[in-house]
């Protein structure tokens, strides 16, 4: 085994400077007379982009030809692990062919927005969703023996300001929806790097915020591998190196070595956190150095088979009304320039250079299509009427959405919409394929016959398309965001993208369904939506226990039928939400899915597990996970508005928040803890033995109908220090009631 400290310990206090700064864009710092060499990491995740040669310092230099794959919006929405897991492992085996050591990537920032010019490098608005698919493909990359970074830590959920800029969220907020996907490419994915964002959070900028990279990453979540800064996020680099950023991105040839050993001179900087920093980068190194296939090779073609493969398992069915799949001997116009050449990829530092991208006309042999340019609606029009069916390739051009720029709006090209609605007028059986990689607004929604989205699907998007159009594939993908009616609906369109840098996120929890479904807002399509050309009976609903504590697991299962006549796949959902209780939260949330594949008639049990950090809230009290008693419903169906079976369970929980009692406390403070409960109980005794009841009901009813409840209410909102007005008890026994209270 490796002594990394016995290499550490003979490296020159230059050398450890500059060592935590890489050399060039790409690549780490060699060290030669120590055998330590450099390793290269590239851009991810949906394809490798390795730059030729040595690369440009700004890291745009044109990259090899390889596979484009669908986009992390794309596969999140297959709901699928298995398949996350597969693609991971090819890139893996790619990057070994190509001696990389690091893909950047996968990206687990949270869908805040519609309006996040990167949404389609982002798995989901729902920390779980994109938690699991990002651990799955982590595990994948990393069998491979190359390291996955998982980025932007964290809430880096916008382009706009977003190199300089601050999001200011709330302890709680932050802890429930933008944390928890990192935790789990920590926990369950055991990802090799975290890359730390550009922006501040809460003014405290990520590159130097301790308590996000040590005291939460390292101390409570136990991540052992290396920090990299995003490509020139550092801001001061001793503060960066203290907090817990082991490697600056790029570097330059003559090394950066000079601030450091100036802030090491001024004690701005400790040798104690600069060596750590060495031993984690040296870490990275030779696991990589000790995993390297030096005769690895890699079968792009086979991985083009696969990226249409798996094209076709993201494709999401919004709509249809009958008239999906199409026969092979129906006339059919494709119509508009992404049949020929669709929109695939994002734009941006994840942008794949491929040598040919397979378009739906590239796939038709046999069939009988035409194609027509969407460029002149007219002819579109005219061969539309004149088919048995009409299918429109539309959505959002790369300009729309691209890092480094947010969208502007919701909507589509008008001449696009407006073809649309052209086509519609004129055929019955009109529809409509989109490209994208977020939300969009569909003025013609109501009018056209189906919608299938195809996201951006990669290098084989076209072959997917024309398999599931025809049925010899069936769409199974269940959309990972919520598509709202309109840009004015969204939970952050007052507070996105903020003003001057800063960002508050008012909306707090309630992002996505969380917002929809608590304000019971229609929508265009709810999250976790897809369609099938079968159907899908639920039943046989069953929890372990009716009744459960917070120390223990809860099993749920259900029976899943494929009660169709075609082969086909279910995405099974399970929510949990809280049936009353202290604490605002979503009426339900994801906590559990599972792809199931299913024969016609076929049956499978589907089990799920809950634990009790399922049921947790953070508490801002005690800074950490509280499980409140009570009851809660457990659910599972095809979406989060899709709820085919539901129960009740009770938690019995043993947490109990600490509380401070004053004056000023209320009554109904009081029984939030069993002390609290005990004591009012032995007042309210003994006022019970003092009190005239008849007089008392009286009274009451001079008060007039709905006085009792009233008076009810008023008891639990009276604060303590009312005791004595009312004569319940003289200041010196309140003062020893709530000293007592307090102990």
């Amino acid at each position: 085994m490796r002594d990394l400290q016995a290499i550490l310990n003979q490296m020159t206090l230059e050398e450890k400077a500059n060592f935590v700064s890489g050399r060039d864009f790409w690549h780490t710092r060699a060290i030669p007379r120590l055998n330590v060499p450099a390793v290269m990491m590239c851009d991810g995740p949906n394809g490798l982009r390795k730059q030729e040669g040595e690369g440009d310092h700004l890291g745009i230099n044109k990259s090899i030809e390889t596979v484009c794959y669908p986009t992390a919006s794309a596969m999140a929405s297959s709901f699928d692990v298995e398949l996350m897991q597969t693609l991971g492992e090819y890139l893996g085996r790619e990057c070994q062919a190509e001696d990389v050591a690091m893909l950047l990537g996968p990206g687990v920032n949270m869908k805040r927005s519609p309006l996040c010019g990167r949404n389609f490098e982002y798995f989901s608005e729902d920390p779980v969703q994109a938690g699991k698919m990002g651990a799955a493909y982590i595990r994948g990359l990393q069998g491979q023996g190359v390291s996955a970074c998982v980025k932007h830590f964290a809430c880096n959920d916008q382009e706009t300001r977003r190199m300089s800029g601050s999001s200011q969220v709330d302890e709680r907020t932050l802890r429930e929806i933008y944390l928890p996907a990192f935790e789990m490419a920590v926990k369950e994915g055991k990802t090799g790097s975290v890359m730390n964002a550009y922006n501040a959070i809460n003014g405290t900028f990520c590159a130097e915020n301790k308590e996000l990279l040590t005291g939460i990453l390292r101390d409570e979540w136990g991540f052992d591998g290396f920090v990299v800064t995003d490509w020139g996020a550092i801001k001061d680099r001793a503060k960066g190196l203290e907090a817990g950023v082991d490697l600056e991105m790029p570097g330059a040839p003559e090394g950066k070595s000079a601030g450091i050993l100036k802030a090491l001179e001024e004690g701005r900087l400790t040798m104690e956190a600069l060596d750590k920093a060495v031993l984690n980068l040296l870490k990275f190194v030779f696991n990589f150095v000790d995993q390297r296939k030096e005769n690895a090779s890699f079968d792009r073609e086979e991985a083009r088979i696969f990226s249409a493969q798996a094209a076709a398992q993201c494709a999401v069915l919004l709509k249809n009304e009958s008239v999906l799949p199409l026969a092979e001997n129906q006339k059919v116009v494709f119509i508009g320039r992404y049949a020929k050449a669709p929109r695939y990829q994002g734009a941006g530092s994840s942008h794949i250079n491929v040598p040919k991208v397979v378009g739906a006309m590239d796939c038709v042999d046999g069939l009988n299509v035409t194609w027509v340019s969407d460029e002149d609606a007219e002819a579109a029009v005219k061969a539309a009427k004149e088919a048995d069916a009409a299918v429109i390739f539309t959505g959002l051009p790369e300009s729309f959405e691209s890092e480094g720029a947010d969208r502007e709006h919701m909507r589509m090209p008008e001449e696009q919409n407006a073809l649309v609605k052209a086509v519609c007028a004129t055929q019955i059986k009109t529809i409509v394929v989109l490209h994208g990689g977020s939300a969009m607004e569909l003025p013609w929604k109501d009018e056209v016959a189906a919608i299938l989205l195809m996201h951006l699907g990669g290098d084989g998007v076209g072959k997917a398309t024309v398999e599931l159009l025809y049925g010899r594939e069936n769409p199974s993908g269940h959309l990972a965001e919520t598509w709202p009616l309109r840009l004015e609906d969204t939970p952050a369109y007052f507070n996105f993208p903020g003003e001057e840098g800063i960002v508050e996120y008012r909306e707090g929890q309630f992002i996505g369904y969380r917002y929809y479904d608590k304000k019971k807002l229609p929508v265009a399509f709810p999250f976790g939506h897809g369609l099938s050309y079968t159907t899908f009976a639920y039943s046989d609903l069953k929890l372990s226990t009716d009744t459960v504590t917070n120390t223990e697991n809860l099993t749920v299962c259900c029976t899943v039928k494929n009660a169709g006549t075609r082969k086909g796949s279910e995405v099974v959902q399970l929510y949990l939400g809280a049936l009353g209780g202290a604490n605002i939260r979503p009426v339900r949330a994801l906590k559990a899915f599972a792809k199931v594949a299913l024969e016609p008639g076929e049956e499978k049990t589907v089990s799920f597990t809950l634990s009790p950090r399922d049921f947790a809230i953070w508490s801002v009290k005690i800074h950490d996970w509280f499980v409140e008693s009570g009851k809660y419903c457990v659910a599972v169906g095809s979406s989060s508005r899709d709820l085919r079976l539901s129960t009740e369970i009770t938690m019995n929980s043993a947490q109990e928040l600490p509380l401070h009692y004053d004056r000023f406390s209320v009554v109904a403070d009081l029984q939030k803890t069993a002390k609290g409960r005990a004591m009012l109980g032995q007042i309210m005794a003994a006022r019970k033995q003092s009190r005239n009841e008849d007089i008392e009901k009286e009274h009451m009813q001079n008060l007039g109908e709905g006085s009792e409840k009233m008076m009810q209410n008023m008891m639990l909102e009276m604060p303590l220090g009312a005791f004595v007005s009312y004569g319940v008890m003289n200041d010196e026994a309140l003062d020893a009631f709530i000293a007592a209270l307090n102990e």
